[in-house]
């Protein structure tokens, strides 16, 4: 019997430990075709949660009648505005793409335009890097906005196509989030008392995990959503062809710290006003510095709060890293992993030196 133990493991206990992994590993490889479904249906019933309580009180404790007009609102607030959103700029898009493909937007003579307007020492600048030469921009510049914009309008046909899969996904998000609200308590409960680590460390880990989704969505997708509004609103108020797009652009640039909207609004800015349009490039850059970049400030400390704030440098590096490994849902996987890196690291250094518990026998 001595040989069936093992460091207080019995032969028993190894084998059983080896079927629940694998099978928690054939379970999530199953999984795997609806991985962002089920993140987005995780996050949106955390998110989601507080108000979800609000009417369960308010009904009287009726939770699938709460947890329906939660999923209502969340239709309609979040994934119906989006949708819309998503499709305006696709038309958009392959509008600008099909002026391009016609001529009537010439990358070329616009860089050419923009590098006659420049005092004379900066002009022979260019021209010695071969800017102010029309054909050699346009063979530079053209194919890669082409290829950009193509790729946008060609989601209209990769959405019609895969028109199934897409409602199957949203379903399964969708699906998933009611019962997550409905029965959450209890699956959290059950998830803790499953999860084999210590009481205070398990609860402690949760609780950081749960504060990091809530802070890091807040705070990246708010300070998206108003930069983006903001910009574009700002571009369209100043004629600048497809504001839509450059706004989307630039709250989808918002993920990268201190500079990311700078990489749309700074090139306008020059552009307009070595083009002559000086009042419309003095606005972008007082907005620009004064009410685009301070959103940021202001609001992503008051989101995110101390505790879960992660330095910039973490941020952009996760970010990236996030969506070259997971797509665009990266942008929220990335930064996750990154703060629960540090906060179950942190946990290690307050109880590293602490004793640990004795076991008898």
């Amino acid at each position: 019997m001595k040989d069936r133990h093992l460091h207080g493991w019995t032969l028993e206990d190894v084998g059983f430990a080896a079927l629940v992994v694998f099978v928690t590993v054939l379970f999530g490889w199953m999984l795997l075709p609806y991985f962002g479904a089920i993140l987005w249906g995780l996050v949106a019933a955390i998110l989601f949660r507080p108000l979800h309580l609000r009417l369960v009180a308010a009904l009287g404790g009726r939770k699938g009648t709460a947890a329906g007009i939660t999923l209502f609102l969340i239709v309609a607030v979040v994934i119906l505005p989006a949708v819309l959103l998503g499709a305006s700029l696709v038309q958009e898009a392959s509008a600008i793409y099909a002026r391009i493909q016609s001529g009537d937007i010439d990358i070329g003579r616009i860089m050419n335009n923009a590098v006659d307007a420049l005092p004379q020492s900066l002009r022979g600048i260019a021209q010695d890097y071969g800017i102010g030469d029309p054909n050699q921009m346009r063979g530079a510049l053209a194919p890669g906005l082409k290829n950009g914009l193509q790729a946008v309008a060609g989601q209209a046909l990769n959405v019609g196509q895969g028109a199934l899969s897409f409602i199957a996904a949203l379903g399964v998000m969708l699906y998933l989030t009611f019962f997550l609200l409905r029965d959450g308590n209890e699956l959290e409960d059950r998830f803790r008392t499953a999860l084999p680590i210590r009481p205070q460390l398990r609860d402690r880990l949760i609780d950081k995990f749960l504060a990091v989704i809530r802070a890091t969505m807040k705070g990246t997708v708010a300070v998206a959503v108003m930069q983006g509004l903001v910009g574009g609103l700002i571009f369209w108020m100043l004629g600048v062809e497809g504001a839509l797009l450059w706004g989307l652009l630039m709250g989808f640039l918002s993920l990268i710290p201190a500079v990311g909207t700078g990489l749309v609004w700074v090139p306008v800015a020059v552009y307009l006003l070595i083009t002559g349009s000086v009042w419309e490039g003095a606005i972008l850059v007082f907005c620009g510095l004064f009410v685009i970049g301070l959103i940021d400030n202001l609001l992503r400390p008051i989101l995110v709060g101390k505790d879960t704030k992660l330095p910039d440098f973490v941020v952009l590096i996760a970010t990236v890293a996030g969506l070259e490994l997971f797509g665009i849902t990266g942008f929220i996987i990335g930064p996750i992993i990154a703060a629960l890196f540090i906060a179950v690291w942190d946990m290690v250094t307050h109880v590293r030196g602490q004793p640990l518990p004795r076991h008898e026998g």
